[in-house]
């Protein structure tokens, strides 16, 4: 169970690998591009090389790249969905470049129309991804926190679209705080249980390529995403203890999407609070 934190790639992508290393990152998660903008600059090579040999001399990994917040697979719109595609494609691509273990997608809201109107156009723009995209990195769809008109919130939506898309490469990125917020209680060993049961009977928990760890501003059940410091939210470092201490979780990472403890993103304070956790619950490092 390696833990790290999304981390800042401005002035060069190479420049991650510092910043994680300065908090106590053990893996990181980041953007290949602007989060907020369909643009996509290819990164230099030289910035790749550096980025990896960076990586490799600091011993971290896993390696997460996040997708756009742009990207929405079941918008009415075919102009967005076709740019949604080709930015998943991109990052895919940039993924294999890099050598990163996979690349997070947010799955988008189907405006009204219902699950069920929009899975197979979701269907059909992730098997056109994962066509285009070089072997390797999987795609993983993360789960949502139900505000809105999510798709995704429930365990059993994300299942529906992995057994269509039938691809060992779709995986699932679960968000503590989105599960919390969609109503699944994390505070205790017995609601993560019965999340996992759920996910289970849906996508898989062998399907979770990453958690997202992070507390929740809002209560179990609020639809709200509001993320919080680890052991400030909702959630709480018992809650978190208990989804450390599930065998579930024991081989994946863990990277902090937190406002940190001085408000300036995922901090060492935060990690430090983790691998605190982790030892606590008896894994090793």
């Amino acid at each position: 169970m390696e833990i790290g934190a999304h981390v800042s790639t401005a002035g060069g992508i190479s420049n991650a690998v510092a910043r994680g290393q300065e908090i106590g990152c053990e893996a990181i998660q980041i953007f290949g591009s602007s989060p907020d903008a369909w643009a996509f600059k290819p990164v230099p090579g030289g910035q790749i090389e550096l980025f990896k040999k960076g990586l490799a001399d600091a011993g971290i990994g896993p390696v997460f790249l996040h997708a756009i917040y742009l990207i929405n697979l079941g918008t009415p719109n075919p102009e967005t969905l076709q740019k949604g595609i080709e930015s998943l494609i991109n990052y895919m691509r940039l993924a294999a470049d890099i050598g990163a273990t996979g690349v997070v997608v947010h799955p988008g809201s189907h405006g009204g129309r219902g699950y069920e109107a929009v899975l197979p156009q979701a269907v059909d723009a992730i098997k056109t991804i994962l066509d285009a995209s070089p072997d390797g990195p999987c795609l993983a769809v993360e789960n949502m926190a139900g505000m809105g008109q999510h798709i995704g919130a429930k365990f059993d939506e994300l299942g529906g679209i992995l057994d269509a898309v039938d691809s060992p490469r779709l995986k699932i990125c679960l968000d503590t705080q989105h599960s919390f917020a969609a109503g699944y209680d994390l505070t205790n060993p017995e609601g993560i249980q019965y999340m996992l049961d759920e996910l289970d009977a849906g996508p898989g928990s062998a399907n979770v390529a990453a958690v997202h760890a992070n507390d929740s501003k809002r209560v179990c059940g609020s639809g709200v995403d509001r993320h919080d410091n680890i052991g400030d939210g909702f959630i709480g470092e018992e809650g978190f203890a208990a989804i450390m201490a599930n065998p579930a979780f024991a081989d994946v990472p863990f990277l902090l999407e937190v406002p940190g403890f001085e408000g300036k993103g995922p901090d060492q304070q935060n990690i430090d609070i983790l691998k605190g956790i982790r030892r606590q619950v008896g894994l090793s490092e």
